[in-house]
């Protein structure tokens, strides 16, 4: 029996609420330019080899130089380590960051949202800030040691929320446990933003194909409730993708994924069954 938990060894994984709460097609209403890195994404590597990394932030930053950067966040979050990386990834760049929030910035998001020397969020886009969150599965010292392992990530994210926003630390604590919300207003006003973005900044754009991932997410959600491992889960979610042999019987989810630009996946079924399998799951004894 393995007890040695250490950072990296688990996954924080992306808050279900959050991804319920989040648009992936709000993004700058104007052309990025040569001098902005968007991350409209997941933060962390997901099933499809996308994602927002510390190496593709690491080789924006080298290919725009020693200029100002100004970063467009639209984010449910991800992998808290991948995002405090991208943080003091931001924080060693030579110029002026400015941080614009234009629709969500949670969890791993709202870590890199801080790194701004000037942070501003849209009028209706929201910070999000949480404890650590995962999926785990082990017997009791297991999982007491996980907890312990997860308060030092927790207290590492009250100092940063808390020397970024002026807040004190109890009171951010206090924020994490509750995992708050905050509009553009209340970011300004509570100092962890500071400024707004104007409507006119901001725009839908519907992506299928950022649809597709963000119905694959959901589904990544349902399944881990469910209690499926995550090397299993990114496995199926992979065949499913691909079309391979035994991801769909009838090839109709299969079509879904990778298809037409009309389709979309709907996981209500899938997150119905895993709910019923997590629920039975607790009713079980443990072998």
């Amino acid at each position: 029996m393995q007890l040695n938990i250490k950072a990296g060894s688990f996954r924080c994984e992306l808050s279900p609420r959050a991804l319920d709460m989040w648009n992936p097609d709000l993004r700058a209403a104007l052309e990025a330019g040569t001098d902005t890195i968007t991350m409209y994404g997941i933060i962390g590597e997901d099933w499809y080899g996308e994602g927002v990394t510390l190496k593709r932030v690491d080789a924006a930053l080298r290919a725009i130089g020693d200029k100002p950067v100004t970063v467009y966040i639209n984010s449910p979050g991800g992998d808290m380590f991948e995002g405090i990386a991208i943080y003091n990834r931001l924080l060693e760049h030579s110029q002026e960051i400015t941080i614009k929030v234009l629709g969500l910035a949670a969890s791993a998001a709202s870590v890199i949202a801080m790194a701004g020397t000037k942070r501003e969020v849209a009028k209706t886009a929201f910070l999000m800030i949480h404890n650590c969150w995962t999926y785990f599965a082990g017997n009791r010292h297991a999982i007491r040691e996980l907890a312990d392992t997860m308060e030092e990530f927790d207290r590492a994210m009250i100092s940063l929320y808390s020397d970024t926003s002026g807040q004190d630390e109890k009171a951010v604590e206090k924020m994490l446990d509750a995992e708050t919300y905050m509009n553009g207003a209340n970011a300004v006003e509570k100092g962890f933003a500071t400024g707004l973005i104007s409507a006119a900044e901001v725009t839908e754009a519907p992506d299928n194909g950022q649809s597709q991932a963000h119905a694959a997410r959901k589904l990544d959600a349902a399944l881990a409730k469910s209690g499926m491992p995550r090397s299993e889960r990114r496995k199926l979610l992979s065949e499913i993708k691909t079309g391979t042999p035994g991801a769909a019987g009838d090839g109709t989810l299969r079509a879904v994924v990778v298809g037409t630009p009309c389709a979309a996946l709907d996981v209500s079924a899938f997150e119905e069954t895993a709910t019923q399998a997590s629920a039975l799951k607790g009713l079980l004894p443990i072998r």
